[in-house]
């Protein structure tokens, strides 16, 4: 009896573990989603805020929520391209290792520029801005070269395949159309010409297959030049005289 009551337990206490264990991963997941959202939404915010920055001030401000734009556009694209890839292609981490240690100087610079917008020391803003800018076209120069080595990359795969599919396609749609090739007819050679043999004591005749054998023995043996008959007399013919006559 008591071995029942303490299975019991020990199964109650695994449920109870259980069940909070997966409520702690629904509310994680939970709180991960609304985290994700809120920070989308506080970017997109952000994002239309510099953008309506950069059209309405003029000067070194306009200029600073212009380079925010797109530093901020840039780096995005590049971490959605290498994280989309590397999904697909492991080689890809080298790469999206690379971008991690670009990522560091990109929002150290988006801080830096965040604060200078509002610096009301305008002269020494516009002082500043040559560097600023200079760096902020380094890194969205190195951003761009990544993701479009990775997109450059992805498309020559998807080339490879498709050369590679067209020819299996273009040999089985041959295959299937078997019918329309046309084979060459077998064509039965012909016999070939006997040569003319000339040897002591054969004939001057030429040997032929088989047929003009048997048609030579069925054939007498003829002279080779007949020799001339009786020439034929008639009555007018005067009788003829001996030459020597005296």
């Amino acid at each position: 009896m008591d071995a029942v009551i303490a299975v019991i337990a020990l199964l109650f206490v695994l449920f109870v573990v259980l069940g909070v264990y997966a409520t702690v991963k629904v509310v994680g997941a939970a709180k991960r989603g609304v985290d994700r959202t809120i920070t989308q939404a506080r970017r997109t915010v952000e994002d239309h805020t510099l953008r309506a920055k950069s059209f309405t001030q003029i000067g070194p401000a306009g200029e600073i929520a212009q380079l925010r734009l797109k530093l901020r556009t840039s780096m995005r694209a590049t971490q959605e391209a290498l994280g989309a890839g590397v999904l697909e292609d492991e080689s890809l981490k080298e790469s999206l290792g690379l971008f991690e240690r670009l990522s560091v100087h990109g929002h150290e610079l988006d801080r830096e520029l965040r604060r200078l917008e509002s610096e009301p020391d305008r002269t020494t803003l516009a002082a500043r801005l040559p560097g600023l800018r200079d760096r902020t076209e380094r890194i969205i120069k190195s951003a761009d070269s990544l993701r479009w080595a990775t997109r450059d990359r992805a498309h020559r795969f998807a080339d490879d395949d498709l050369d590679s599919l067209s020819t299996q396609i273009d040999v089985e749609a041959g295959a299937l159309r078997h019918w329309t090739t046309t084979e060459p007819t077998a064509t039965t050679p012909s016999p070939p010409w006997p040569e003319a043999q000339r040897a002591e004591g054969a004939s001057t005749q030429q040997t032929w297959p088989e047929t003009s054998r048997a048609r030579a023995a069925e054939e007498p043996d003829r002279p080779a030049i007949t020799p001339p008959g009786p020439r034929p007399t008639y009555p007018w013919q005067k009788k003829a005289r001996p030459e020597s006559t005296t």
